[in-house]
C-alpha cells in the first residue's frame, strides 16, 4: 500500500507561543487518525509541540515530498516506499505505524470469471483467480507500494508474473473511479477504498496469499533531523505509543471517531461497518514490543529480516537492482535509538 503518514518539520523548526512548529502529513488510515485524535485531544501542546498535519494519496507521494522540506517525521509510510526513501534520501526507519499484510486488497467485478476460479492453489484456499482467468488483464494499481507488493505475492500464487498482465499506475481516488466506470478488469486499493469498493459488491481476490508476508506501515525519520534533534522523535513516538495503548479499536467511540476523521480530514465516506473493519484489521503494536522487532543485539533485527524480503522480492520482480537494494539495507536506516529514548522518557 501503500501503508505510514508523514510527518514533518519545517527545516528551521519554528517556535509558536512556546510551541515547536511541527508539521505532519499522512494518508487516511487508521495510524494517521491516532495522531490526528492525539492532536485533538491537545497532547502534542502538553509536549510543547504544534503538530499539522497534511494529506497525501500515496507513501511515494509522500516520498517524493521529502526534498521540498514537507515532512520530517512521518508514519502509514508503507515498507514499499519507506525503502525507497531510504534508498533515495538516506530516511531512518524508527517504528511499526501497524501492520497491513491483510488490508491491500486485489478486487474484481462480481462478474468476473477471476472470481469463479477457486482451488488454484491448495496452500491458500481464500486466493481466487488462476493463471487462464488472470493472464493480459488489465490491472489498476499504484506502482512501488504495499499495494503493488500484495499483486506480485497474488500473481506469484496463481503461477504468474507482473509481466503476464498489463499494469496501469494510478493514485488510489484515480483507481476507484475508472473501476467504476468500467476501465479495467483488477482494482489494487488498500484500506479504507477496498472497503468502500467491496461495499459496491467487488470482490476480493487475496483473502489468504498476503500470508507470512509482514507488511508493516512505519514511521519514517528524514536523517538529518533526527541526528539534529533527536529528542523531538522520540518525543513524538512518547505520544504516539500512549494513544495506541488508550485505543479500543472496537468502542463505538473509536469507530465514530475513525469516521468522523475520514470524512473531515481525508475526504472518505465510511460506513460504521466499513470502519469498523478498518480498526479491526490494522493491527498495532506498543512500544515493549516494538522494541523486541527492532532488537539488534542477536544478530538481524525482525523488522530488518522483514525489509531484506521485501529487498530480495523487488529484485526478483526488476523493479530495483541488487546493488540498489544492498545499499539501502546497507545504509543503516532501520534503528531503535528513538524508540529507547523513548522508553527511557518519563
Amino acid at each position: 500500500m501503500v501503508v505510514l503518514l508523514l510527518m514533518a518539520v519545517s527545516a528551521s523548526t519554528g517556535q509558536a507561543a512556546g510551541l515547536i512548529d511541527l508539521k505532519l502529513s499522512g494518508q487516511g488510515e487508521p495510524s494517521t487518525y491516532l495522531v490526528w485524535d492525539l492532536i485533538k485531544k491537545g497532547w502534542d501542546k502538553e509536549a510543547g509541540l504544534k503538530m499539522t498535519q497534511t494529506y497525501f494519496d500515496s507513501g511515494m507521494a509522500q516520498v517524493e515530498a521529502l526534498p521540498s522540506k514537507q515532512w520530517v517525521i512521518g508514519t502509514s509510510q508503507g515498507g514499499v516506499p519507506s525503502l525507497v526513501a531510504a534508498l533515495r534520501y538516506g530516511t531512518y526507519t524508527v517504528a511499526i505505524g501497524d501492520e497491513d499484510s491483510f488490508t491491500n486488497a486485489v478486487l474484481v467485478r462480481p462478474d468476473s470469471p477471476i472470481a469463479k476460479a477457486t482451488g488454484t492453489n491448495p496452500k491458500y484456499p481464500k486466493t481466487y483467480g488462476s493463471a487462464d482467468t488472470v493472464r493480459g488483464k488489465t490491472v489498476l494499481v499504484t506502482t512501488i507500494s504495499s499495494g503493488h507488493y500484495s499483486l506480485a505475492t497474488w500473481l506469484k500464487v496463481l503461477g504468474l508474473k507482473e509481466k503476464d498482465v498489463v499494469v496501469k499506475n494510478m493514485d488510489q481516488g484515480q483507481i476507484m473511479a475508472a473501476f467504476e466506470s468500467g476501465v479495467g478488469d483488477i482494482a489494487v486499493v488498500w484500506e479504507p477504498f477496498m472497503f468502500v469498493g467491496m461495499s459496491k459488491g467487488w470482490k476480493m481476490m487475496n483473502e489468504d496469499s498476503q500470508m507470512g508476508a509482514n507488511q508493516i506501515n512505519t514511521i519514517v525519520v528524514d536523517r538529518k533531523f533526527g541526528d539534529e534533534n533527536p529528542e523531538i522523535v522520540a518525543k513524538f513516538l512518547k505520544l504516539y505509543f500512549r494513544r495506541v495503548d488508550t485505543g479500543k479499536p472496537e468502542s463505538p467511540e473509536e469507530i465514530a471517531g475513525y469516521i468522523k476523521f475520514c470524512k473531515e480530514w481525508a475526504g472518505i465516506e465510511l460506513s460504521q461497518s466499513d470502519a469498523a473493519l478498518s480498526l479491526k484489521w490494522r493491527k498495532m503494536y506498543p512500544l515493549d514490543q516494538q522494541l523486541k522487532f527492532f532488537d539488534a543485539s542477536k544478530g538481524k533485527s525482525e523488522v530488518q529480516t522483514w525489509f531484506t524480503q521485501l529487498a530480495d522480492f523487488f529484485v526478483e520482480q526488476n523493479k530495483f537492482t541488487r546493488e540498489e537494494m544492498d545499499k539501502a539495507l546497507n545504509s543503516g536506516f532501520i534503528t531503535d535509538k528513538f524508540l529507547k529514548m523513548a522508553a527511557a522518557m518519563k
